[in-house]
């Protein structure tokens, strides 16, 4: 190797998303990189507010592995605070926004974070949160801010001073993406610039993305990893990315935007899906979809049909996976949706995975077993928590938790979770967690959370509870008891009360029975 090569410095080689911005900036500075209600930034306003804000945010005291919280909705200042949090070599922290304040202030404490930025609706809730946490000493507003906040827009309008940015390595952690525990308490996925970099690779074959003809639409929320992991490849590209805001969905609010957006590459999940299919002379619009993505929940058969009827020039692709992935393992594509009903998709070339027994020994095409992976999505493991990142890594494999059947071609579908879930409305359930919270009601004397199969939201969660005599509890009456204590998403939205909880012979309650007799009160 040449002296002159060995004297290049690691940080003109660094792949991760600052340098993809800044990359664009250089080469095409006013081109688009959002869009959103009506307002357009380029790439070179984007690379300068970063920037700015990154400066701030260093003399704030903000260093590189500090971790900084965001509880936030959609926006482009959302993403660019990402990116300047990671410009310092800092971790990013997003929440999700329907968590209640000790919800919240759980994350705050786990992350040990002192640092928040807010958008100005939610500062409120920062404010409650306060009150239950000593840790939060410094609240950016993405907006106009209050007493003892600063607001994000004034430190964007701070000079420079001389900033340079520090060389922030690749494998350096770029998120901490927060997921309810099987044990009831959230655990941080730490996931790290080469993740994020291998998703978009992902998401680029996954949609055929080789130009910047494209125009991206995002809808879902950048608190999950499916909202900043769906515009990774956007930063690779240099596509421009339309940003949704949050709120009470609109099917027709939608459509109208991806018309008047030109929007070519979209992703809803299905109950979403559903009321767009459903939408009056859809198949009249004007759209310029060229992929329609779906994923976090399963999609009927039905519902797969109609996708095909409303949009026959767009191709379906169905992403398939879970947050410590970054989040896609498996992708079903094109003709394959119809083909192969049920199925998740093949694992994407990127990774490994294998399907086996308890004892890590592969199972046989068609039988059921685990799928368990690893590759350059797989996250570096759980914030602060080694012996559930010893757990999950166990055998040098990342276990899915997923109890899955595969065909001869490769197909995976889904039979079952091995770890306690309910995805209801494209939101991870925990049943545990459920639990726990449930059980220290003082008229519960034993309580087991499954879910139910539902039309709108897929699964919803049920409580199976044995009460205290005389106890008259229902899912309305618990909803008093649960509002500052569980984000509505988690609380059961139907209760079975028994006499006593089915359990084997080990003492754990059996979840198969209870499933079993559910599906005989509640009949397809």
């Amino acid at each position: 190797m040449s002296t002159a090569a060995q004297s290049i410095p690691p940080a003109v080689r660094r792949n991760h998303w600052m340098a993809q911005v800044a990359t664009h900036a250089a080469n095409r500075p006013e081109a688009t990189a959002f869009k959103y209600l009506g307002r357009t930034t380029s790439w070179r306003e984007v690379h300068e507010r970063v920037t700015h804000l990154a400066a701030a945010l260093r003399r704030r005291g903000v260093a590189e592995g500090d971790r900084v919280l965001l509880l936030t909705l959609n926006s482009p200042e959302v993403v660019e605070a990402v990116f300047a949090v990671n410009t310092l070599g800092a971790i990013a922290v997003p929440i999700n926004v329907r968590l209640t304040p000790p919800e919240i202030a759980y994350i705050v404490d786990d992350a040990d974070a002192s640092v928040i930025i807010v958008d100005a609706p939610l500062a409120p809730l920062v404010g409650v949160v306060s009150g239950l946490t000593q840790r939060l000493t410094r609240v950016l507003v993405l907006g106009e801010s209050g007493d003892g906040q600063e607001s994000v827009p004034e430190l964007i309008a701070e000079p420079l001073d001389g900033f340079e940015a520090p060389d922030v390595a690749e494998d350096a952690t770029a998120l901490i993406m927060y997921t309810s525990g099987t044990t009831g308490r959230p655990k941080g996925a730490m996931l790290d610039h080469l993740n994020l970099a291998a998703q978009a690779l992902t998401c680029i074959r996954a949609n055929a993305l080789v130009d910047e003809s494209d125009i991206s639409f995002m809808t879902a929320p950048l608190f999950h990893i499916a909202g900043l992991g769906s515009i990774a490849p956007n930063f690779i590209v240099g596509i421009p990315t339309v940003i949704h805001p949050l709120g009470a969905f609109d099917p027709a609010a939608i459509v109208d935007a991806w018309e008047a957006e030109r929007a070519t590459i979209v992703f809803n999940v299905p109950q979403q899906w559903q009321a767009i299919c459903a939408l009056p002379g859809i198949r009249e619009r004007d759209l310029a979809l060229r992929i329609i993505s779906w994923g976090a929940a399963p999609a009927s058969d039905t519902l797969l049909r109609q996708m095909e009827e409303c949009f026959p020039n767009a191709m379906n692709v169905a992403v398939f996976g879970q947050t410590e992935m970054s989040p896609i393992t498996c992708v079903l594509r094109g003709p394959d949706s119809l083909r192969k009903l049920g199925s998740v998709g093949r694992p994407i070339p990127t990774i490994q995975s294998r399907v086996v027994d308890d004892e890590m020994n592969d199972v046989a095409i068609g039988e059921v077993g685990e799928i368990v992976y690893r590759g350059p999505t797989m996250m570096k493991g759980y914030w602060r928590k080694p012996v559930e990142t010893a757990e999950a890594f166990e055998g040098g494999w990342f276990h899915s938790g997923d109890l899955v059947r595969q065909d001869d071609e490769g197909f995976v579908w889904v039979v079952d979770r091995k770890k306690d879930m309910i995805i209801s409305g494209g939101e991870n359930v925990y049943c545990a967690e459920v639990e726990n919270v449930l059980a220290a009601h003082p008229e519960i004397l034993d309580v087991a959370v499954y879910g139910r199969a539902d039309e709108r939201w897929g699964e919803v969660p049920v409580a199976a509870l044995v009460v205290a005599p005389g106890a008259q509890v229902t899912a309305e009456s618990l909803a008093g008891f649960l509002a500052d204590r569980l984000a509505r998403f988690k609380q059961p939205k139907h209760v079975v009360v028994l006499e006593v909880l089915p359990r084997n012979a080990g003492g754990k309650v059996n979840k198969v029975a209870l499933r079993a007799a559910d599906r005989e009160l509640t009949p397809a």
